[in-house]
């Protein structure tokens, strides 16, 4: 038998705790406020999938194109493409360049 090709496929490990991290996310992540053309980080959190983008986001840089209800559009390179993820607050955290 074929194994499922779901849309959250493979994604035990990305869409899991630790058991240090357990519970609710802090309140910070949802107060920050955003303004079109800020840079952010696409970082699934676990407690809220339905408005989490697609796995293979995770990690990725991208810009923001507008706010859009509670969500945000947000532009990100993929390839020679760029793609509009629409997600909450709660999966994107503010991108910040760590100069050494």
């Amino acid at each position: 038998m074929r194994h499922s090709k779901g849309y959250r496929n493979r994604s035990r490990k990305l869409l899991k705790k630790e058991p240090k991290r357990k519970g609710l996310t802090g309140l910070g992540r949802l107060l920050y406020q955003y303004n079109v053309g800020d840079k952010v980080h696409i970082d699934i959190t676990p407690d809220n999938i339905s408005t989490a983008p697609h796995r293979r986001y995770q990690g990725k840089v991208g810009t923001i194109i507008e706010k859009r209800g509670k969500a945000y559009v947000i532009a990100v390179k993929v390839g020679g493409k760029i793609k509009k993820i629409i997600t909450t607050k709660e999966h994107i955290k503010p991108f910040k360049i760590v100069s050494s």
